[in-house]
């Protein structure tokens, strides 16, 4: 063991990215995320609800140019927050939307806050992934930088699972403690089953911890072609001008 909690891996990501505010309306599947950053000194600032959270990151990319990163915690906490999203979407800003979920160990088992989250938002944003390693979490907040910000920008969203955000040890006794040590075959199989799913949860690796996306530049239009424009224009006699908005469709492809 030994390693950062996965709050504070995804805390360094963020703080690598430029990140100085996060927005939140505080829970406990996201808390290790918002202690991690402000031991690293980024600006968590509390709000009365998850769409809010997302609106002033919104505002933030606008007034900055460097992504706006929201923290929402599961379930209801990721829902409130779809027409925040989609009003990012829109406006071509670019969001980060961290948002809580259950544990990789008991996910689809009717625990706490427990939805398909996937599914709900990925048809509202950029880029959605799922995070089930430890190693992982850097890399999926860098490359939702990365994301957020080339081409036309707009929001992506990272599901960071509760077990992979606390500490390993603190993990581990969630999930063994209740398993005892002694019973029958089928209790000794799924104890050790459990160990060989957070062995492969906190095994480290070449993903990295933080990762760095580097400085996505955002797509300008060609000078030849604008400038060609441009002539036509001036030489027209009546001209007619059709404007054509096309980024949300090419946000969805």
């Amino acid at each position: 063991m030994g390693h950062p909690s996965g709050g504070e891996i995804v805390a360094e990501a963020l703080e690598r990215q430029g990140v100085a505010h996060v927005f939140t309306l505080c829970g406990g599947h996201i808390a290790p995320i918002l202690v991690g950053c402000k031991a690293r000194g980024i600006r968590v600032i509390d709000v009365r609800h998850e769409a809010n959270a997302v609106f002033a990151a919104d505002a933030m990319a606008r007034l900055t140019g460097t992504p706006g990163v929201a923290v929402v915690t599961a379930g209801p906490g990721v829902t409130n927050t779809v027409t925040a999203v989609v009003n990012a979407r829109a406006a071509e800003s670019p969001v980060i939307l961290l948002g809580g979920a259950t544990g990789v160990l008991i996910k689809g088992r009717g625990a706490l806050q427990d939805i398909d989250q996937l599914s709900l938002i990925r048809t509202q944003v950029k880029w959605a992934t799922t995070v089930r390693r430890l190693k992982d979490l850097g890399p999926a907040v860098a490359e939702a930088c990365r994301q957020a910000k080339e081409g036309i920008p707009g929001p992506v969203f990272v599901e960071c699972p509760v077990d992979l955000l606390y500490d390993e040890q603190i993990v581990r006794d969630w999930y063994l403690r209740g398993l005892g040590k002694a019973g029958s075959l089928q209790a000794v199989a799924l104890r050790s089953y459990v160990r060989w799913r957070l062995s492969r949860m906190f095994a480290t690796g070449t993903a990295g911890t933080a990762g760095d996306a580097g400085a996505a530049e955002r797509s300008g239009p060609d000078a030849a072609r604008v400038g060609k424009a441009a002539a036509r224009l001036t030489a027209a006699k009546r001209p007619v001008m059709i404007v054509i908005a096309t980024s949300l469709a090419r946000q969805a492809s």
